[in-house]
């Protein structure tokens, strides 16, 4: 018999005496997971990012966000603004005007995702030659 996705999930969420979800009750460690994901998410980030200047338009951030393509960034917009981490802000006027913009709990994320992408920047070539090595060594 197969296990549910859920009965593993209860398993594994009543089995974890450390690690990194060990400090929060069992109930929380799925929402948590959940969380993590949006927060790691690298255009979610790169999005938050952007946003810090205040609020932009859909076009601007397309611009700002680079690689992202139009999907993924309605996409990520509509999760965001779901979890709570951006407003939206459509105006009536003629063309339609719609604005994106942190909240306070986006903005607090904002500083724990810059730092993330400055981290990434400051070690891209390190962590290319590491990359270089490992698939030479797999040869």
């Amino acid at each position: 018999m197969d296990a549910t996705a859920e009965d593993v999930t209860a398993k594994t969420d009543t089995v974890v005496p450390s690690g990194p979800c060990a400090r929060w009750p069992p109930e929380n460690r799925a929402i948590i997971r959940q969380i993590m994901d949006r927060a790691g998410d690298k255009w979610s980030a790169l999005v938050i990012a952007a946003l810090n200047d205040g609020a932009l338009r859909y076009t601007d951030l397309l611009r700002r966000v680079p690689g992202i393509s139009q999907r993924m960034l309605t996409l990520t917009l509509r999760h965001l603004h779901r979890d709570g981490l951006i407003t939206r802000t459509a105006y009536a006027e003629v063309p339609p005007r719609v604005e994106y913009d942190l909240t306070p709990l986006g903005g607090t994320l904002h500083d724990i995702v810059v730092s993330l992408i400055d981290w990434a920047g400051l070690h891209h070539d390190e962590i290319s030659r590491n990359r270089d090595r490992f698939d030479a060594a797999a040869k």
